[in-house]
């Protein structure tokens, strides 16, 4: 019949894409050739969008793979600058910041996926600014739609105490490998790749469609592998591989998951085109027998291997740090130097407080920055003095408790598909418990994600939620269901579950009652969340 027809086609179209991909990559200057032309393209398209002479579909599939976006109502445009894992050179601030001055943005808005995106411009904005960036190594090609994503690292890699080593180059090597082929790829959805340097797994690769953990054993360094994991709609925690993998082969797993979901994943459904859906239709032995085939493949077929050696990290036994640890200040595995986590309130940092931070890192040249996927900025290897400075620098608005180190997507206003203003909600909790002097010490961060599309990642979270209406009484009401227990770390990584249902004005009000009960209990949160009643009790009255 015509539908089988079609699967058969489709099937022998991205086998030929495989094969093509298979004979090598473009070179670095036809690749940028390409990309100068496609923004030009891009640009006239854009134009008929605004003009309404392209449907907000058919912009979207051509927008997202530029890493634009078309905000709410179409007037605006949202542009995503795709950082390296996270990693952000004082060129690339500086860059940034001049965006900012150009373009007359207000603020930045610093994402969980470890990038950055400006708002509220105009077509020729987004692709001026596109066309700068790439210029100066920094792409957004590939920073939405259906193409590899932003390879996302722990932000402590090469100083965080007790990793195995250092993962930084890896992931860059990953990240050039994809970008050298952006404009080749042919994915059912977006692919999402990870990198940690410990089992505190802060690059989230328990939670990946392709996740590494750093591992030391008997001095050989090694990767534990995760595979098919993802949160959204019907979450996965990833799978684990079982088998070590050396640290130079790295490429050939990756080229292996690309070649195994363009085979196998679903090109007709959008809403089960990500790689967790194929374990779930396969099974998972024959999932990952299907993974080792397409391994063995390219390994007979291509040389990815890479020149790089894992350099085993050191921890001491005794430190002499004297500034205290705290939510927003780490010691670091180097003795005497600290990382200063950054966190403005919902992830927005406006213009004058990057430049300051810009000035700052550029008087500093020993500091670095880097992005989290907690919407923070660190700033790693500053001596005692140094973060006294910053600290100063950054005092109006750093949160220092865990609760003002909450996470929120951009939400609605702005986004076309929110549902909620995740964004408001934060800044009503935190407004709540400081006119009404509640002690906030216990409570732990909120995840917030303004639909069920977890950009905020509520389900990997202590306490999340996300938004949605629903008909309380004879009104239809904001609410956001109420997400308990999730976590990342590998061996003990767990999603949330929903719990209940709480109107969105009603909770502040729920916060501040947990708050005080934590407090009443002298009981930290996570220790208070292992016994669910202790929750639900607080919780239940707010349901509806």
């Amino acid at each position: 019949n015509k539908k089988s027809l079609f699967l058969i086609l489709t099937k022998i179209y991205y086998t030929i894409i495989i094969i093509k991909n298979f004979k090598g990559v473009i070179s670095m200057q036809n690749q940028y050739e390409l990309l100068k032309n496609e923004i030009k393209t891009f640009r006239e398209e854009g134009h008929k969008f605004f003009n309404k002479e392209l449907s907000v579909g058919d912009f979207k599939k051509i927008s997202g793979g530029m890493g634009v976006y078309a905000q709410r109502g179409g007037e605006k445009f949202m542009i995503r600058l795709r950082t390296n894992s996270g990693l952000l050179p004082l060129n690339q601030l500086k860059l940034t910041e001049s965006f900012l001055t150009d373009f007359n943005i207000e603020k930045l808005h610093i994402t969980t996926r470890q990038a950055i995106q400006l708002h509220d411009l105009s077509i020729d904005d987004v692709c001026d600014i596109m066309e700068k960036a790439l210029n100066n190594g920094l792409y957004t090609r590939g920073g939405g739609g259906n193409f590899p994503r932003n390879v996302s690292l722990s932000p402590m890699s090469g100083v965080e105490k007790n990793e195995a080593f250092d993962v930084t180059e890896f992931a860059n090597a990953i990240s050039k490998y994809l970008m050298e082929r952006i404009t080749t790829y042919h994915l059912p959805r977006k692919l999402k790749i990870s990198m940690s340097s410990s089992s505190t797994d802060g690059g989230n690769s328990t939670i990946n469609d392709l996740g590494f953990i750093a591992k030391v054993e008997n001095g050989d360094a090694y990767f534990d592998m995760y595979i098919a994991g993802g949160l959204g709609n019907n979450p996965e925690i990833s799978i684990p591989y079982g088998k070590k993998v050396k640290p130079k082969e790295i490429l050939y797993y990756v080229e292996a998951m690309v070649n195994l979901f363009m085979a196998e994943g679903d090109y007709n459904n959008k809403a089960k085109a990500r790689t967790r859906y194929i374990p779930k239709r396969m099974g998972r032995e024959e999932f990952l027998a299907a993974f080792d085939k397409h391994l063995e493949e390219v390994k007979n077929s291509k040389d990815l291997t890479l020149n790089l050696k894992a350099t085993l990290s050191k921890t001491q036994e005794t430190y002499t740090h004297s500034l205290a640890e705290t939510p927003s200040l780490l010691h670091q595995r180097q003795d005497g130097l600290y990382t200063l986590i950054i966190h403005p309130v919902n992830g927005q940092l406006y213009h004058q407080d990057f430049k300051n931070l810009v000035e700052f890192l550029e008087n500093n040249k020993n500091a670095e920055a880097r992005l989290s996927m907690n919407e923070d900025i660190y700033v790693r290897n500053l001596t005692e003095e140094q973060v006294k400075e910053l600290n100063e620098i950054v005092k109006n608005y750093n949160g220092q408790t865990k609760i003002r180190q909450s996470v929120s997507c951009i939400g609605v206003p702005t986004c076309q598909l929110g549902i909620e203003q995740s964004q408001t909600l934060l800044k009503n909790i935190l407004t709540y418990l400081s006119d009404n002097n509640i002690k906030e010490d216990k409570l732990p961060s909120v995840h917030i994600s303004g639909c069920h599309n977890s950009c905020g990642r509520h389900q990997a979270a202590d306490l999340g939620f996300v938004g949605g209406k629903k008909k309380v009484g004879d009104a239809l009401e904001d609410v956001f269901d109420i997400y308990v227990g999730g976590l990342v770390k590998e061996g003990e990584t767990a999603l949330g579950e929903k719990v209940g249902t709480i109107i969105m004005r009603d909770i502040p009000t729920f916060i501040g009652e947990l708050a005080k009960k934590l407090e009443n209990e002298n009981m930290e949160y996570k220790e208070f969340i292992k016994n669910r009643e202790n929750f639900l009790e607080v919780a239940n009255k707010f349901f509806v």
